[in-house]
């Protein structure tokens, strides 16, 4: 089983406080005409938006009783056109908006010229307009200040909800005109239930060493599970436990293993899987916590720098598309030396 895609995900799991804020905030009658929705990648932030939207644009229903904030029956005919992105008074944009030949990963200024102009119009089915912005941050510099203007001059009944995961690309103009909601990873207690919702088939203990790789994030899990996750995090373990004495033989058939997925998903999984072990293993150490035996193979003050030039190093290799089993190698060499 996966997750629904956002935009027709009935479910709202955890951060029932930030749609209770937004249901609020609607249902006072002083709704702010801009919100920036921030937190880590693949917490649910989209997915919140779109469970915003559409329940704005049917009307602001009552919840049934046991459900949570912002519940619209996957039934309702908005539900159905929000999730076909077929509602007149709905425009998504993302990176993919009117993309073109673009190989880039922005938006690009002429998507971004589509949100005065749509906040500007008379709502066709007499209610608000909404324009959800998935990835905000990667709007170009001229994308960002093509939307200062309606920030400024807000139109009525009009809302602006700017989704990101890194909202200081966004200017500091932008980011002031919004009301911020920051979303927050979701705790063993509401991961558990869901992953055993989401992977019946998967034994416990291997969803609760999913809950801990994702960080709180049900998408991250997700992605884990159907790349296999799993596996490498196992491969990370055996590369860090063995630091002092590397098997090269042992690297060559891990490096060929990231190399020959063609679409590039099992080297960048296994790096951030690595960067990410090594991350928790400095915040055990700097808690006083028992660290991890490996970690004694570098001074402390010298990890974040090797974390960070393997970041480096992923950026280039894809960028540059570089050889994907060399730098594998090159990162676990610097890990060694």
């Amino acid at each position: 089983m996966s997750l629904p895609e956002p935009r027709a995900n009935p479910e709202l799991f955890g951060h029932e406080s930030a749609a209770t804020t937004l249901a609020e905030a609607a249902r006072s009658g002083r709704l702010h005409h801009a919100w920036l929705i921030t937190g880590p990648a693949g917490i649910g932030k989209v997915t919140l938006a779109w469970r915003f939207a559409r329940w704005l644009l049917a009307g602001m229903p009552d919840a049934p009783q046991g459900k949570p904030p912002l519940y619209l029956d996957a039934a309702n005919p908005v539900f159905r056109r929000v999730a076909a992105d077929s509602h007149a008074d709905l425009l998504t944009i993302d990176a993919d908006t009117l993309r073109g030949e673009r190989k880039r990963n922005d938006i690009n200024v002429e998507a971004a010229r589509l949100i005065p102009g749509f906040m500007t119009l008379t709502a066709a089915e007499g209610g608000w307009r909404v324009v959800v912005v998935d990835g905000a941050e990667t709007m170009n510099l001229q994308a960002q200040n093509a939307i200062l203007k309606v920030l400024e001059e807000p139109p009525a009944r009009a809302i602006l909800l700017l989704v990101s995961s890194a909202p200081t690309r966004l200017l500091p103009t932008i980011r002031s005109r919004c009301r911020r909601l920051d979303l927050f990873p979701l705790d063993q207690a509401e991961m558990a239930p869901l992953l055993k919702q989401l992977l019946p088939d998967l034994p416990a203990a291997d969803r609760t060493k999913l809950a801990e790789m994702a960080e709180g994030s049900p998408g991250r899990a997700m992605q884990l599970a159907e790349g296999d996750g799993l596996e490498l995090q196992a491969l990370v373990e055996e590369c860090l436990s063995s630091l002092k004495r590397p098997d090269p033989a042992r690297l060559h058939v891990l490096a060929d293993r990231c190399a020959a997925d063609r679409s590039g998903a099992q080297f960048t999984t296994f790096m951030g899987l690595l960067r990410g072990r090594i991350s928790a293993g400095l915040r055990q150490a700097a808690r006083g916590e028992p660290a991890p035996v490996w970690i004694a193979a570098h001074p402390l003050a010298a990890w974040p720098a090797l974390w960070d030039r393997l970041g480096r190093l992923v950026d280039e290799t894809e960028k540059l598309n570089m050889d994907r089993k060399q730098a594998v190698l090159t990162g676990l060499s610097w890990l060694s030396a």
